[in-house]
């Protein structure tokens, strides 16, 4: 049998690989963390989820202190945004966070040992770290991925921001055009927008958010349009060029054929995104490579059985938390060598504008694709006490009901989603029934009860319509 140097080697220290790695330390496999740049954190850490969510926080209080009259505080005249101060505060949080990701950390509580270099493979068991061969029994890709940028003439030629590079700026842009109205998009466009940049989010879908239902899209877009956001569906970028300090970009738009032009100060792509495989030489291990990602089976092995990869390498559902259920995947097939599946059914997201979109479960496009027979029930955040008190009664909930009444998916916009869709993760996955979210104290006066609220309305003309229950009210 073939002696290798280790039993895991994970390649790339993101939210995958982190958890990749210190998972199979603690379980007792010899495990190599490799990252070719001089920190670990990936994307989530470095250009994803904590800056982006540190700016949304800034831009939402900035937000408030302009609408102060709303609360019944006196006008308050805000000055300009000093960006600089406030890309000071995203590194701040970033340099926190990053104590707890340090190899000498990471080492001391979970025994993984780190590398720092580029890894290529040499053959299927065997990598070079800046020449250096080193191989092992199994190996993890966890490279995760970069912004897409798309082929539009005359790009070369631009300079433009990414999530890569958005929250280095040093100076608040007088406007912006924002290529690509999914979640990224859709985030930094509202920030942005908020903190005093004038924002055109251009979308080549029908609506912003293509993962949400139309109903979604469209209560988000009106919000975006209400925060002077202008928002344009149906038109592709076909060109650009620099006109002094200004972009301007040309558009098709999909329908009517017609050309139109827009100038802006700044341009930001959030168009897709591809995976970072470019120099790990995969061909020499025999790994093949899809445009979108590393194909992997349900167990998340590639074609070659004992490579894996996990989280956005493998151009699945990009979020953090996705990462660290598929290392956790991983973990179970290498190291207790139990086949583990993934399952993405269940699996929830949110999108982090004000207000919130939060999903689990089937939405109805979903539904549909699956040939699920549903009603729909809907629970407006303005009935909510909680919500009036705060001037946050804009948005609904949307449960989607099976023929035996017991909920398939939900969808919510409005404040606090993401925290309120953790009951019902609870409710989908121990397919729990309506009648117990009904039935439970719900604490007054907090959005929670909207759980409540929804679940006892859709039950109600069940409940009203059982013989015993109209027998007993007749009297």
């Amino acid at each position: 049998m073939p002696v290798y140097d280790y039993d895991l080697v994970v390649i790339g220290g993101g939210a995958a690989g982190l958890t990749c790695a210190t998972g199979a330390s603690k379980l007792g496999a010899r495990t190599l963390l490799v990252e070719k740049e001089d920190r670990l954190g990936g994307g989530f850490l470095h250009f994803g989820c904590i800056p982006s969510k540190t700016l949304i926080k800034t831009a939402a209080v900035y937000q408030s202190m302009k609408n102060s009259e709303r609360f019944g505080l006196p006008r308050v005249e805000v000055p300009p945004v000093d960006f600089k101060a406030v890309s000071a505060r995203i590194r701040k949080v970033q340099a926190l966070i990053q104590r707890h990701h340090s190899p000498q950390w990471i080492k001391d509580h979970y025994g993984a040992v780190t590398r720092f270099g580029q890894a290529r493979f040499v053959d299927s068991h065997t990598i070079e770290i800046d020449g250096k061969p080193v191989s092992s029994r199994n190996f993890v890709l966890a490279t995760g991925a970069h912004s897409d940028i798309p082929g539009i003439d005359g790009l070369e030629e631009i300079d433009y921001f990414t999530s890569e590079n958005i929250f280095s700026l040093e100076r608040l842009p007088a406007s912006m055009i924002v290529l690509g109205g999914g979640t990224i998009g859709s985030e930094i466009a509202q920030a942005f927008s908020r903190l005093g940049t004038r924002v055109t989010i251009v979308e080549s879908g029908d609506h912003l958010l293509p993962r949400e239902d139309s109903d979604v899209a469209e209560f988000v877009q009106q919000v975006l349009l209400q925060e002077n956001v202008k928002v344009l569906t149906v038109h592709e970028a076909v060109g650009v060029r620099r006109d002094g300090k200004k972009i301007r970009m040309r558009f098709l738009n999909r329908q009517t054929s017609e050309e139109s032009e827009i100038s802006a100060e700044a341009l930001f792509i959030a168009t897709g995104r591809r995976p970072n495989v470019e120099t790990l030489a995969l061909d020499w291990a025999g790994v093949k490579v899809g445009k979108w990602g590393v194909p992997v089976n349900s167990r998340l092995q590639t074609n070659i059985k004992h490579i894996y990869a996990c989280g956005d390498v493998n151009g699945g559902l990009q979020f953090t938390h996705v990462a660290s259920y598929e290392a956790g995947v991983v973990l179970a097939n290498t190291v207790l060598h139990v086949p583990l599946k993934v399952d993405y059914q269940q699996i929830p997201w949110v999108t982090y504008l004000d207000p919130e979109v939060a999903s689990v479960g089937y939405n109805e496009v979903r539904a549909k694709a699956a040939g699920i027979n549903y009603d729909v029930e809907i629970e407006k955040f303005g009935r909510n006490d909680r919500a009036l008190a705060e001037e946050t009664h804009e948005g609904f909930m949307k449960i989607l009901l099976n023929k035996k009444r017991r909920p398939v998916g939900v969808q919510i916009v409005g404040p606090h989603a993401g925290d309120l869709l953790g009951e019902w993760i609870a409710v989908l996955a121990a397919k729990i029934p309506l009648s117990k979210v009904a039935r439970a104290v719900h604490p007054y006066p907090t959005f929670s009860e909207i759980n409540k609220n929804i679940s006892g309305n859709a039950l109600a003309p069940y409940f009203f319509n059982n013989p015993i229950i109209r027998f007993l009210s007749s009297f």
